[in-house]
């Protein structure tokens, strides 16, 4: 029997609830102890909620709706605007990290489908390493650990808000993340990046395509190095690569081909006592698999690994593309034997299932 016949028959032998409407909402939260990289304002974070909707309300909106000759990705329709269901039901929230240079909405595949079984799902537009923004920041690309302060932040707005805080059960709060995403959202589990680790690790034969600067921005390492030395908010960001971000408040993590996993060392990651689970592709190139998921899933105890087979890659957990997109995009086309739609409902299943698993006791 194939992978994908075996899958198909793991997924129906399982219960799921019954799937609900989704509904969107974008809010524009910021954080008011962190600047922007241009100093000029509190830093942007910009966020995507996907949670279940009550279906007589909100206005169905198609998110990649372009004209088809111009947008690249597949259409989705969802509520926008809509209310959630007047119950005093309490749902569990996972917050969503893009990897580099995407955005909120490229996580929508995995936020609807957790919303469409009771969870509220929020997506962070990372500042100055995300397409939703109109120029990308060197910084924004190079000081990859503000992105889990970014989620930290994003949850305390959250749990304030006046539609959603009500709703969010804090006792069942996670977090999944894609590539640099998933480097994320192991750091707000309480993973500590070693810059000195990571260079060390470049410098070395076993250097990976994490190491090379990254086609979302190529010049953002050359622009980055002068920034080092004059700007203020840089310096300040850089005394703080080595630190902790982990949030007690997130019970379980979920990584889909996360990035950086050299640059961790055992310590690095020993501290770590939460639930993780880790997905990757066998035929990742962009982050491959010996350097990066399993040696996270090697140094982090009782981490699990799902190791996908075939010729999975890197971008296939970006949203679907159109016709168009893949006719004129790389990050659109998958193998021949690769069903994108298919590989996201795996995935975003196993990630269902991981977080509706009971919290942990929380330590004393």
């Amino acid at each position: 029997m194939n992978p994908r016949s075996l899958f198909l028959i793991l997924l129906l032998a399982v219960p799921v609830p019954a799937q609900t409407q989704v509904g969107m909402i974008t809010r524009d939260y910021t954080d008011d102890n962190r600047r922007n990289w241009q100093a000029t304002a509190p830093r942007p974070l910009r966020t995507a909620v996907w949670y279940p909707a009550t279906h007589a309300t909100g206005k169905a909106e198609t998110i990649f709706g372009g004209p088809p000759d111009r947008e690249v990705f597949a259409p989705v329709t969802v509520l926008g605007g809509a209310d959630i269901p007047n119950t005093k039901q309490k749902y569990p929230l996972v917050l969503l990290s893009h990897g580099t240079g995407g955005s909120a909405v490229q996580m929508m595949w995995l936020g609807q489908y957790l919303a469409s079984r009771g969870y509220i799902a929020a997506a962070v537009n990372h500042h100055g390493n995300t397409a939703a923004e109109r120029q990308p920041a060197a910084q924004g690309f190079m000081l990859f650990w503000e992105r889990a302060r970014d989620l930290s932040a994003v949850l305390d707005r959250l749990l304030v808000d006046p539609l959603f805080g009500p709703r969010i059960d804090r006792e069942h709060i996670g977090a999944a993340g894609f590539s640099l995403g998933g480097y994320t959202v192991i750091s707000i589990a309480g993973g500590r990046f070693s810059p000195a680790q990571f260079e060390a690790f470049c410098r070395s034969r076993q250097r990976d395509f994490t190491c090379d600067p990254q086609p979302e921005f190529p010049d953002a390492p050359k622009l980055f190095a002068d920034l080092r030395k004059t700007d203020a908010v840089v310096q300040e960001s850089l005394r703080h690569a080595g630190d902790s971000f982990r949030d007690p408040r997130i019970k379980r993590v979920f990584a889909i081909a996360p990035a950086l996993g050299s640059g961790f060392t055992k310590a690095g990651l020993s501290r770590i006592r939460i639930p993780i689970s880790i997905v990757v592709g066998q035929a990742d190139k962009v982050t491959p698999v010996t350097t990066n998921a399993q040696r996270y899933a090697q140094l982090i105890k009782g981490a699990r690994l799902t190791i996908l087979p075939g010729e999975t890659g890197h971008y296939t957990f970006l949203a679907e593309c159109n016709a168009h997109g893949k006719s004129i995009l790389d990050i659109c086309r998958d193998s021949s034997s690769v069903d994108r739609a298919e590989v996201h409902q795996r995935v975003a299943h196993e990630a269902w299932s991981f977080f509706e698993a009971s919290p942990p006791r929380r330590k004393t």
